[in-house]
């Protein structure tokens, strides 16, 4: 058998490798990493075949300007570190200058971890508004076994992480909808509170907003300081669902009125439908269980999959 040439075994050392399963995050990104793959991989098969590996020269898998890009990962620095709940953390990262990350609504961005020599992938939703300034936000939730999760808590300030994006993300114009009915299970909030700020922050939008938010307990609901200005507005109003709150009474009395226990369930749902000022347009995040069950409750209630978004 002939020994491959040391050119051959250049050009080998130079081709793109194939994604693992673990690096697609599963949400859907144009471009995937598969995409990304696939137009570098041709790339490579051009440059070989005319032997030019000048033509190479474009592939940048990183970039350290801190301009975000679908295509390429860029590194960012933490700011600062906020534990809200004991699995729970805000995350700051700065951009340089007074620039902004630019996101549409409800956009998400993918994030790149190594962990044991495993790359993994996940894709998080910035909570700080799409134009803020010099800076970003990322609420994360931590899983005991997550792979994700191991490395994101040795996080701490100053250490470099990198992002990609932005991907997806919620059309929404100003007083499209009549009002906007927000079902979102505990980190499922990230994509609603850009939204929710950026139409309070409209004087002209004069959109309704409804938002459910469910948690396991009162002491699990994110973010609250933020959410008690937001339900302050003239057309927000904010609930509660806490599935493992027996009773209301140990809750704050603001909180009370606004509170239920148990689950979200059908009956629930149709009573908050009804309690709509005008007929809503839904936004759903959850898990798979909770965006599956919601999609039912809604059809249940005569919503028609065209009046909902599921992030």
């Amino acid at each position: 058998l002939q020994a491959m040439s040391g050119n051959e075994q250049d050009w080998l050392a130079l081709r793109p490798q194939e994604p693992s399963a673990s690096q697609c995050c599963g949400s859907g990104c144009k471009p995937c990493i598969y995409d990304v793959y696939e137009k570098e991989l041709a790339q490579w098969e051009r440059a070989k075949a005319m032997q030019d590996k000048s033509l190479l020269m474009g592939k940048k898998e990183q970039s350290n300007n801190s301009e975000l890009n679908p295509d390429t990962f860029t590194a960012f620095s933490v700011s600062s570190v906020e534990q809200l709940t004991e699995d729970t953390y805000q995350y700051k990262f700065e951009l340089p200058g007074n620039s902004s990350l630019r996101l549409s609504l409800g956009q998400h961005i993918v994030l790149r971890g190594v962990v044991n020599g495993l790359e993994v992938q996940r894709a998080y939703t910035p909570i700080s508004p799409g134009n803020a300034e010099g800076y970003f936000e990322v609420l994360i939730k931590c899983y005991e076994a997550g792979l994700m999760s191991q490395y994101i808590k040795t996080w701490k300030r100053g250490d470099v992480v990198f992002w990609r994006g932005p991907f997806g993300g919620f059309p929404y114009r100003p007083n499209k909808h009549g009002e906007l009915l927000m079902l979102a299970s505990g980190t499922g909030l990230a994509p609603m509170i850009p939204i929710l700020q950026s139409i309070t922050d409209d004087e002209e939008d004069e959109t309704f907003l409804t938002l459910v938010g469910c948690f396991p307990t009162f002491d699990k609901i994110y973010l609250k300081p933020l959410l008690q200005d937001l339900a302050r507005y003239w057309n927000v109003r904010i609930f509660y669902v806490l599935s493992q709150e027996t009773s209301l009474e140990n809750l704050p009395w603001s909180y009370q009125e606004n509170t239920y226990t148990g689950r979200l369930n059908e009956d629930l749902t149709k009573t908050i439908i009804n309690s709509c000022r005008r007929k809503p347009f839904v936004l759903i995040c959850g898990s798979s269980a909770f965006n599956e069950d919601m999609s039912r409750y809604l059809k249940a209630a005569g919503i028609e999959e065209k009046s909902c978004f599921v992030f």
